[in-house]
């Protein structure tokens, strides 16, 4: 199992009239600690796309909301994959506020295209070279 955790601070601009983090924004903090997991592994999503040629389009998300998360609070991102990837990885996320209480959790399902074919790939060997060390210890 990997397990990366990114920072992020809510800005006014991402807030509603509450000043709570608008709904909305929760899909761009779920992305932000994608492509930072994915960076921590040795492999940056524009090398993905302009190296290797491969996409990684979303096929589902589902999230639930627990507790609000407020302006000017540094939240906690923390990206699970849990089973190692094949055409699809499927990444568990949880945001946590200050305090280590949990705000918001769900999963993303992302595929592996190849951007010529538009068809699924496998995942991307250099990818699965930097997860796989953490499925052996299991």
């Amino acid at each position: 199992m990997y397990i990366n955790e990114t920072k992020i601070r809510v800005r006014y601009g991402e807030t509603d009239q509450m000043g709570y983090l608008y709904y909305g924004n929760y899909a761009l903090y779920y992305e932000v600690g994608r492509v930072e997991a994915i960076r921590s592994l040795g492999v940056s999503y524009k090398e993905m796309e302009e190296e290797m040629g491969i996409m990684m389009p979303v096929l589902s998300l589902n999230m639930r909301f627990v507790r609000p998360a407020l302006y000017d609070e540094l939240l906690t991102v923390r990206s699970t994959i849990k089973t190692l990837p094949t055409e699809t990885v499927i990444f568990e996320v949880e945001i946590y506020n200050e305090k280590n209480k949990l705000v918001n959790g769900g999963k993303v399902l992302l595929a592996f295209f190849d951007q010529e074919t538009n068809k699924r790939v496998t995942a991307p060997e250099k990818l699965l070279q930097g997860l796989r060390p953490y499925f052996e210890k299991e």
